[in-house]
C-alpha cells in the first residue's frame, strides 16, 4: 500500500496529491507548495486499486528528520490509512537509524499525531495562513 518513491512519475502522483489537498482544499499558493527540498527528501506514496491517495516525504533535520507534507485525499480519511502512511514512514526512519521525528502539524491535525507518541513543543505558530503546532516524537 505505501511505498518509497522510486520514480519520476511516482513522484508526480505525490505532487497531484499534494495540489488536490493543499492547493485545492487549504488554498496553499501553488508556488509555495513545491520547494527547494522536493528532490533532497525521501517521499512515500499510498495507492489503493492503483490509485495514489496519500503521500508524505521527510528529510534531516536537526537531530533527527523532518515529517513533512502528509496528505490524503479526501474520500480516503478517517479510515487507517494515516496511522499505516505514519508508521510506513517511522518504520523507514528507523531502518535509516533515526530516532526522532519532528513534525508540524497543523493545529487541527494535532490529536491525531498525539495518538501515535508525538508530543507538541512550543506554542502555535501560523504557517501558509494555517494554525500549525511543532511535535515530536523518539522513535
Amino acid at each position: 500500500m505505501f511505498r518509497e518513491v522510486i520514480n519520476q512519475s511516482m513522484l508526480s502522483d505525490c505532487f497531484e496529491i499534494r495540489k488536490s489537498v493543499f492547493v485545492e482544499e487549504q488554498g496553499v499558493p501553488l508556488e509555495n507548495e513545491l520547494d527547494a527540498f522536493e528532490n533532497t527528501s525521501t517521499h512515500i506514496i499510498g495507492y489503493h486499486d492503483n490509485h495514489p491517495f496519500a503521500c508524505a516525504r521527510f528529510r534531516p533535520y536537526e537531530d533527527g528528520i523532518k515529517v513533512e507534507r502528509v496528505a490524503i485525499l479526501k474520500p480516503y480519511r478517517n479510515k487507517g490509512f494515516g496511522k499505516t502512511l505514519m508508521n510506513t514512514i517511522e518504520s523507514i526512519a528507523k531502518r535509516k537509524h533515526h530516532h526522532k521525528l519532528i513534525l508540524n502539524a497543523q493545529l487541527q491535525a494535532k490529536p491525531f499525531y498525539e495518538k501515535l507518541g508525538y508530543v507538541s513543543i512550543g506554542l502555535p505558530f501560523q504557517e501558509e495562513n494555517i494554525v500549525h503546532i511543532k511535535m515530536y516524537k523518539i522513535i
